[in-house]
Order: structure tokens, then sequence, then C-alpha cells
């Protein structure tokens, strides 16, 4: 449980349930309205609103803006989506008495508050031990009897294996010290553990700092013993406590994704490269779609909808770079993958002739995502304002891409794709509704992605390793693959253009190693939602979009066919006057 810092104390409110799994959550509410707050483990000790509404269980985690000190203002806000609250208490009491939606997107009210039963526990899980770096340090030694920091002297001094007679047993948990003294924890207790002893003769608490537990790589999945849930998710969760141990082995198949792959490279022997590696192609069973599904199944769709609605464009922004760095070959790469392509990156297997298979993957996977997206948008059969929200969701990942951002090019070439697909550019009325509810984002595609993306087809816009964590490779792609630029002007013009993207790709190449450096640092610590991390995936989305079946047809039929269905979706939705 993380403890409230000074202005945030919620714990007596009575709808703070403390730390408290999502299951559990869920059985205390039983009608629409109900809600209540917890601590959830999963995510850091962070609060959670969890409410049903219509007659599903919502979880939506409150973000938390830290506020540099300064006297008289408060020392972090709280907010859902727009508006900021010095305290959660201040939050819930505006969301509740006004009656207002948590989100947009899902409208769900919070009307009645679960009180709580009893003392709120106390426990802390191994993230949230991990999470302050106050709470790693050495800790000072105090008197139990008076407040004052008297008995330095013992200071790191070891008091493991010696005890008292008449020594007590208190709780493990963090002890709430007085005026400007370190949080004290109790030391050298196993994980999990609920007790430790107390020298009943002079009150000193032990001085050593616990053991570090080992750390495990950010892409392994939580334990079966409590499911993975999806929140509301407004800002990506870092964990302070970084790095891996030296020799630690990660028990996945792929390499960690921060791992330093170059170091290897004057030890290696020269192997053939091979023209048939792949980064899409994936054996694990699906968690989402059955053994033989069939295409755009409503059940899938829905909770794709939901999931989608749960997570804030920066975080799924996040979770759509990792895919895209491991598709592409950048991030994750295996040694015998890494021994087959004969470099030390996709980004420079790409440029050569054996990474015909790879450009392919890399083409098929940008189409396929702005199919996606394109379907996001003409599937919301429901009213206007639904289907303005999700062209605005959109935007707002559009934005979360961009450089200076997540810096994911193609999976902003992706997100493009989709708002410029004719099919939803002829909308007029959902983009006059964007215009009139939603002006900034309106503005911001207009002004700054439209001109943003045009630069890029053009080999002119920003590819710095420092800016951007994955170029755009489309264009060097597409001439590699001897298909044709779009936007070619005159010869003059497209010569230069060729020639701008040639060079660009050649500089890819060399940045190769600057790039997965970029790459690693912003997914440093970063942990991935399981199932929207498949969600993203090319084979998910080529059976999500044409079955099990159908996803085996050539790739032009298959184009086709769905370009067919969007058409379709999008004249019922605004026909032709």
């Amino acid at each position: 449980m993380q403890v409230p810092r000074d202005g945030e104390d919620f714990a007596s409110q009575p709808w703070y349930h403390g730390p408290l799994s999502r299951q559990k959550a869920e059985a205390f509410l039983q009608r629409d309205g109900d809600f209540l707050v917890r601590t959830s483990g999963s995510r850091g000790g962070q609060p959670v609103i969890s409410c049903r509404w219509r007659g599903s269980a919502l979880h939506f985690e409150v973000l938390r803006v830290a506020l540099r000190p300064q006297p008289g203002r408060p020392t972090a806000l709280f907010q859902l989506e727009d508006e900021r609250f010095p305290s959660l208490p201040d939050l819930i009491r505006s969301y509740v008495t006004g009656q207002r939606p948590l989100t947009q997107a899902t409208g769900a009210v919070a009307s009645r508050p679960v009180m709580r039963q009893g003392p709120i526990p106390r426990s802390f899980s191994e993230d949230t031990l991990l999470e302050s770096p106050s709470r790693i340090e050495l800790l000072r030694a105090r008197k139990w009897s008076d407040s004052h920091p008297s008995g330095l002297e013992h200071v790191g001094q070891s008091r493991e294996g010696h005890s008292e007679p008449g020594a007590s047993t208190v709780p493990t948990f963090a002890l709430s010290s007085m005026g400007s003294d370190p949080v004290l924890l109790k030391t050298l207790a196993p994980l999990g553990s609920i007790g430790d002893s107390l020298r009943a003769s002079d009150g000193q608490l032990h001085a050593k700092a616990p053991t570090k537990p080992p750390r495990t790589p950010s892409l392994v999945l939580p334990d079966a013993s409590e499911q993975p849930s999806t929140y509301c998710e407004l800002v990506l969760r870092v964990s302070t406590a970084q790095g891996t141990p030296p020799g630690h082995r990660c028990p996945e198949p792929e390499a960690p994704w921060w791992k330093a792959q170059g170091e290897e490279e004057e030890e290696r022997c020269f192997a053939r490269p091979r023209a048939d590696v792949s980064f899409c192609c994936s054996d694990n069973p699906s968690g989402l779609l059955g053994p033989q599904n069939r295409p755009l199944e409503p059940k899938v769709l829905r909770a794709l909808r939901g999931l989608f609605l749960e997570h804030h464009p920066e975080s799924t922004a996040l979770h759509l770079l990792l895919a895209d760095c491991q598709a592409a070959g950048l991030l994750g790469v295996t040694k015998a993958k890494w021994d087959a392509m004969g470099v030390a990156s996709g980004l420079e297997l790409l440029t050569l002739p054996h990474g015909h298979r790879l450009r392919s993957e890399l083409l098929e996977r940008q189409e396929v995502l702005a199919l996606a997206g394109a379907l996001a948008v003409l599937g919301c059969t429901g009213p206007l304002e639904e289907r303005t929200a999700a062209l605005r969701g959109l935007v707002e990942l559009a934005l979360a891409l961009r450089p200076g951002a997540a810096g994911d090019l193609p999976g902003l070439a992706a997100v493009m794709g989709a708002l410029l697909m004719p099919q939803v550019s002829r909308l007029e009325r959902t983009w006059r509704q964007l215009r009139r509810n939603h002006t900034e984002a309106a503005l911001a595609f207009e002004q700054e992605l439209k001109p943003l993306m045009r630069a890029l087809d053009e080999g002119a816009g920003p590819c710095d390793p420092g800016e951007v964590a994955l170029p755009h490779v489309a264009p060097a792609v597409r001439l590699l693959e001897s298909e044709e630029l779009p936007g070619l002007g005159p010869l003059d013009e497209s010569c230069e253009q060729l020639l701008r993207t040639l060079q660009g790709a050649r500089q890819i190449a060399q940045d190769a190693l600057k790039f997965r450096e970029a790459a690693a640092q912003r997914l440093q610590g970063f942990k991935p939602n399981p199932e929207l991390q498949e969600a993203l995936t090319t084979d998910f989305m080529r059976k999500l979009l044409w079955g099990s079946r159908g996803e085996g047809a050539p790739w032009a039929k298959r184009l086709e066919k769905f370009q067919h269905v969007l058409s379709v979706l999008s004249q019922r939705l605004e026909p032709d006057c």
C-alpha cells in the first residue's frame, strides 16, 4: 500500500478500502452507481476508482501529478481526464455531487459509495517495496519511546540474530515517523511475512536495510493469482527501481528488449544470412481469439473497444511502440534470428537484399493497423457522438506517437492512414462534430499532424534518434520493394525525393543502435497489459479482420475485400445525398 503524502490523507474516508484486489472490489459493487476507492498492487499502489455501471464493473486509475514543493500549494494534483483537483477527496466530491461521468467514453457515474467495514488492511507487495527510493536506503534507527532522534550512535549497527526477553511482534508495515524523520521499515523479513521482532528494552528498530529481492524483467506477466486487469490509465507508470542484475537470465525465449546486443559482435563467427527471417509470426495461443475464429466477431470487437477505452492514449502509444519495435526487429530479437539476419538490427536488415520478408511484413503491418483504426470509427453504429469520440481518440493517439513523445513513427503513419482513409475522411457530419465539440483535437490534426505526415512521407521529417524511437521506414521499404511512392510530382522533384528517401534509409541503418537505445529508454520499466499487447500484434490483426481461415489468402485479395467492407459501413453511416 502506498502511504498518502502530506495533504493527500484519504485513508480516513469511508469510501477508501485500502489495498484491495480487483475481484474483491467487484464483489462489493452490487448496483449501478456503487463505487469505492482502493489501492492497486498491480499498479504500484496507485488509487483506483472501482464503479459498477450498466451491469459491468469498471476500474479507473487516478492520475497523480506531482508538483514542485512550494509554500501554500499542494504537493500533487489528482485527475481522471481533464480537470485537476488538489486532493483525492475533492475529486470524488466533485464527481459524485455533480453526477458527472468519470470518463466521457464510458459515461459511468459514481453515486453511491460503498462504505468500508473495519480498519484498512496494511500490506506491502514487492512492487510497493521497490518503487520508493526512500524504502531501499539504509534506515536510521530511532527510539521507540520518544520523537527525538536520540541514540544516533547506534546507526548502522546490526541486531541480526540478537534478541532480548520480552520481545514483541509487530506487523510488517511502514511506521509513520514524526517531524522530518524518514519512514521506518521493518527489515530482514522475507517478502510477504507478517511479523518482525522489536527489542522491548530500548525500543530500537533494526537499522539494516532489507535484502533486495531479485528483479524480474518488466515484460514478465503478472502472477496467475490475480488476473491482469485493465484500467483507464492516464499516464505511463514507471517503476523507480530499474535495472537487471548481472547474469540474470530471462526465461522467455526472446531476449529482453533492454539488453544491449552489440557487445558480442566481435566474438561472433560469420554465418550466411537467411532470407526468411520473420518477426511477426507467433505460435502462442491467443487469449482473446478462439482457435478457429470468424472475421470481426462482435464479442471480440466489444472486448477490444472496452480495452482501448480503459487505456489513455499515452499508455496505448507505448504498447504500440513496443509491438512495432518487436515487429521491426529492433527489440526483443532472439539469438537465433539475430544470427540468421546477419546484422545487429532489423533497421539494417530492411535495407539489404535478404530483407524482403521483413519489408513485406512491415508494409502489411502498417496497412493492417490502418484498416483496424478505420474500423474503430466506422464500426460505431450508435449516436454521432460515439463516432466522434472514436475519431478524437485516434487523433490523441497520433499526438502521443509523434516525435518528442513516444516517437513511434510507423505507428503514427498507421493511425494517420486510418484518419486519412477515404471511407473515414468522407464522414462530413462526424468531422464537423469533432471541430465543434473537440476543437483542440481538430486543430492539432489539421495544423500539426497532417503537415508532419506529409513531411515524413517526403523524407523531410524529423529522424533524430533522440527525438524518435522508431523511424518512418515505409517510404524506403516501398522504394526497395519497387512500389510507387505516393505524391511524386515533376521529374526533378521526384528525383530529389527519391534521393532523400535513399539517403534517409542509409542514415537509419547507420543509426540503428542509437534508435534501439532510444526505444529501450522510453520503454524502460514499462509493464504492458498482456491483452492490449496481443491486440496490437500483426498476427492478431490478421485473424481479427479476416478470420483464422481467411488470413492465409493473398494480400491483395484480402485488402480489396476489406476495403469493400469499410465502404459499405461508411455509406450506412452517412449516405451520399
